[in-house]
Formats: C-alpha cells, structure tokens, sequence
C-alpha cells in the first residue's frame, strides 16, 4: 500500500477518533454552577483538547494498525473471500 493511502486512512480513523474522544469527561458550565458572562452554559469549563488529540492519536494508531493487520492476515483473508 503506498504512503499516501495509509497516511489517508489514518486521517479518517484520527477523524473519528477524535469525535468519539471529544465529550468524554466534559463538564459543563451550567453543571458545575460557575457560568461566565457572555458565554453559552453548555460550554465545557476545562475542556482538556490536548489531553484529547493525545487519546484520540493513540487511539487511531492502535486501530489503524488493527485495520491493515486484518487487511493483510492470510487466515483473514481467505475467511472474509470464501
């Protein structure tokens, strides 16, 4: 497979990783009682984006490397081409 392709895929699977990752934890403003002026209640208080584009990168790099295992297992593919 060539570079540009893995480096494609893995995008996509960072892509949604990172959406999967990004409500986790969140508290809100209006939840935690300390809503700042001028801002919307819902927005989270510490959003922690950088601890998140960290758990959403290990996370796309485990599941990428499982995508192209599966794609390249013999056992796999003679199973999945029966």
């Amino acid at each position: 497979m060539q570079i540009g392709s893995i480096i494609a895929i893995f995008f996509v699977v960072w892509w949604l990783s990172l959406v999967a990752v990004i409500p986790i934890g969140n508290r809100s403003q209006a939840e935690a009682g300390e809503v700042v002026a001028g801002t919307e209640p819902g927005a989270p208080v510490v959003p922690r984006l950088v601890l998140k584009l960290l758990l959403a990168t290990l996370l796309a790099i485990v599941m990428t490397a499982l995508l192209f295992w599966g794609i390249s297992n013999e056992t796999l593919y003679h199973y999945w081409n029966r």
